[in-house]
């Protein structure tokens, strides 16, 4: 299906949606302008425009993509709640009295995943990808694939809207571990669409902080683009940039490929974030699930690289190794619902195994790709932080879902972090499944907690800063 094609589609249903009274006419002309918008580009490409065309031309929709489940996700939440119960309960969904902390509106989405879910086992992991990637910028709010254009007229516009901050991103492709092509997606608040007299992409940086990220998807699926509503969210909030990395994905590439291609991306940054504004030494990581399990084992690797575990990939674990070495120790991460301990059955993992976004099946499918053609053995330090040495790993602010096969996990490698004195935080998010981050602008509850994880990392790491500035005068 081309892409004008989809946006025509996208246009048709949520129009649809309006008449049904779950989305609002700002949803249809949003729609309708990303299908402006891509006439606008393929008429473009089609002759050569004069500058005076160019500037008139402009629309800030040319990066939309289609948003239909951000729009029918969204207004199921303003059904009345009775309603909302009895579609709950047509759909055999769970009870509030099975989720405490659930309203309606998530449940009956919880209830819609789990008629439409199919088995991963019976799905080719590239369509699964495929799928995933679809349906993951689907439910993204239409307004984080704004970008602002370099024409007068684009910045009047962005300039003119009060109480939000630009942001601009732009992809790069970087060396990954094995020397091939990786790309990575760069954001930065572009306070020059706001602020007179500074100029067009310049840096402003105050806390000198820049995020390296790492999405979810078991290490099988996801991209920058299935995470790209959350990355822009915390450069908005922060004002810090970040850096979203697209490693390997397993089968085809399995582990520890992703844990080489993270480890470079980080190599590169300490190299480039005078380019962010940024010091080396205030490097941030983050990322969500299997994301969040390459943050530990990278903020661990840097802070206490185990040379006999790195020994057991050859020649490839010897270059990484020297390289971890020769790194500056991040200042601090934020796994969120991550992955730390491939073996141990916590109570979590019976409790909340069945009937949620991530179930028994996923995890075994996704253990499987991952795991099974790896050079190195199942229980491997570069495979499982919780058996590695985290006596020095950096300051973690760590994210756990109450309704999560991971949560203990998460608890359990937070404990093991406080036992060595090192400083943590625990947001725990009662109520949300694993992936909830996916969630944040279709329901307001879980969208109010995403910003509040992201203003308390933003407090902690400004404390920390606040802080070795307190030591060092």
């Amino acid at each position: 299906m081309s892409h004008s094609t989809a946006l025509s589609i996208n246009t048709l249903l949520n129009k649809a949606l309006m008449t049904l009274k779950l989305a609002s006419t700002e949803s249809t002309e949003q729609a309708d302008s990303a299908t402006q918008a891509s006439a606008t580009q393929e008429s473009a490409q089609e002759k050569r425009l004069t500058v005076k065309e160019k500037v008139f031309s402009y629309n800030p929709m040319t990066n939309c993509q289609p948003h239909t489940l951000h729009y029918a996700m969204k207004g199921l939440g303003y059904l009345p709640a009775p309603l909302l119960e009895s579609l709950v309960g047509y759909l055999n969904g769970p009870t509030s009295k099975q989720y405490l902390h659930v309203n309606a509106h998530l449940r009956l989405i919880l209830a819609v995943n789990s008629k439409l879910k199919t088995p991963l086992e019976l799905t080719p992991m590239p369509e699964l990808r495929e799928r995933f990637a679809a349906d993951a910028v689907a439910m993204q709010a239409p307004r984080v694939w704004q970008q602002t254009a370099d024409t007068i007229i684009g910045n009047i516009k962005r300039f003119t809207k009060k109480g939000e901050t630009a942001v601009r991103w732009e992809d790069k492709v970087i060396a990954n571990a094995d020397d091939g092509d990786m790309t990575i997606r760069c954001y930065q608040p572009d306070y020059a669409t706001h602020r007179l007299g500074l100029k067009k992409g310049g840096i402003d940086n105050p806390d000198e902080t820049v995020m390296l990220f790492f999405h979810g998807g078991g290490f099988c699926i996801g991209d920058v683009d299935t995470h790209h509503e959350f990355c822009h969210a915390v450069c908005e909030q922060t004002g810090w940039p970040i850096v979203s990395v697209d490693y390997r994905l397993a089968p085809e590439n399995p582990a520890p490929a992703a844990l080489t291609d993270c480890i470079t991306a980080y190599a590169w940054l300490t190299e480039h974030c005078h380019t962010f504004g940024a010091l080396p030494s205030r490097i941030v990581l983050a990322g969500d699930s299997a994301g969040g399990g390459l943050s530990t084992l990278i903020a661990q690797q840097l802070t206490a690289p185990t040379e006999s575990a790195w020994s057991d990939l050859g020649v490839l674990g010897r270059t990484m190794f020297e390289l971890l070495e020769r790194l500056p120790k991040p200042l601090a991460q934020m796994p969120l619902y991550p992955v730390t301990d491939i073996e141990t059955d916590y109570p979590s993992w019976e409790l909340y195994g069945e009937g949620l976004l991530l179930d028994h099946a996923d995890v075994a499918v996704f253990d499987a790709a991952c795991l099974e053609n790896s050079p190195l053995p199942r229980q491997h330090v570069l495979n499982s932080p919780m058996l590695g040495d985290n006596s020095q790993v950096c300051p973690t602010y760590i994210v756990a879902s109450e309704l999560d096969v991971l949560r203990d996990e998460a608890f359990a490698y937070a404990k093991q972090l406080k036992s060595h004195g090192i400083p943590v935080e625990t947001y725990t998010v009662l109520g949300a499944p694993h992936g909830f981050i996916h969630f944040m602008s279709v329901h307001q509850g879980l969208g109010q907690e995403t910003n509040d994880i992201i203003d308390g990392f933003a407090v902690f790491v400004r404390d920390l800063i606040h802080t070795q500035s307190q030591l060092a005068a």
